[in-house]
């Protein structure tokens, strides 16, 4: 089972790129972020005319999660548990099924943050409290998952272009990458890093002052695996050609490789 994540950056912007991209890179399973769609508007043809199942939880011009899928999604849930009055559209949640079992997949995109500090940041930091929770419920279940998307998190230093830019910034303060780890730390693996430890590999490049040109990136787009589905990983792989595409988003795919 090959699964993909993609932060977009608004389908409306992005239709042609999203449908060309399903269509020739076929991914089993795809969660995308930031659609930037309410529900009732999202031009559900240009998924399920690729052949995909289509959940999607979204907000007008902000925010916005869908989690797709070529085999059947069972027990779809919107919203991350813990707080009843966040209205914003960050997180889905369903399980997929596979030919060797099923996975409960987590598909997030978390709050930038900035500026920091500030009601911003706080917010980022509950929500993470909040994932972290979600993800001890789920451990605490036995239920086989991944929770994977925009992390909007610099891990550390080897995933920034210029580590020193990103020192003040909500994605690479202190107290996101403890929050970071604190996941981490309760058994779950990070994929990429698996397979990859060296430095020089990104997944968001910023439109402005040539940043992709000159190299200038950073990797927020993340796959966190429970131990279950950690034994099943073939590999993760960042789809780099797609920054140099016609119309990009300023994100590109990350892939996992399941044997599921």
């Amino acid at each position: 089972m090959k699964i993909a994540t993609y932060n977009i950056n608004g389908i409306k912007a992005r239709h042609a790129t999203v449908s060309d991209w399903l269509r020739e890179d076929a991914p089993d399973v795809a969660i995308l972020q930031e659609i930037k769609s309410a529900d009732a508007v999202f031009p559900r043809e240009v998924i399920e005319d690729a052949g995909y199942e289509l959940h999607v939880h979204g907000q007008k011009a902000f925010n916005g999660v869908a989690l797709l899928s070529k085999t059947p999604v069972e027990d779809v849930m919107r919203g991350l548990p813990g707080d009843e009055t966040d209205e914003q559209a960050r997180y889905i949640e369903g399980t997929v099924i596979g030919e060797a079992g099923a996975v409960r997949v987590c598909g997030l995109y978390l709050p930038n943050g900035n500026p920091a500090p500030g009601p911003k940041y706080d917010y980022k930091l509950g929500w993470m409290a909040r994932l972290e929770a979600r993800a001890r419920d789920l451990l605490a279940a036995e239920i086989p998952f991944l929770m994977t998307g925009d992390f909007n998190v610099i891990p550390d230093a080897r995933d920034a272009k210029r580590p020193e830019a990103w020192e003040n910034d909500a994605l690479g303060l202190p107290a996101t990458r403890a929050a970071w780890r604190r996941l981490l730390n309760l058994g779950l693996t990070e994929a990429f890093r698996v397979r990859t430890p060296a430095p020089g590999h990104y997944s968001f490049w910023d439109y402005q002052a040539g940043a992709w040109d000159r190299g200038d990136g950073i990797r927020i787009d993340h796959f966190l695996l429970s131990p279950a589905i950690a034994d099943r990983m073939r590999d993760c792989t960042i789809q780099i050609e797609m920054r140099g595409r016609e119309k990009p988003s300023d994100h590109v795919p990350v892939w996992l490789d399941l044997d599921l």
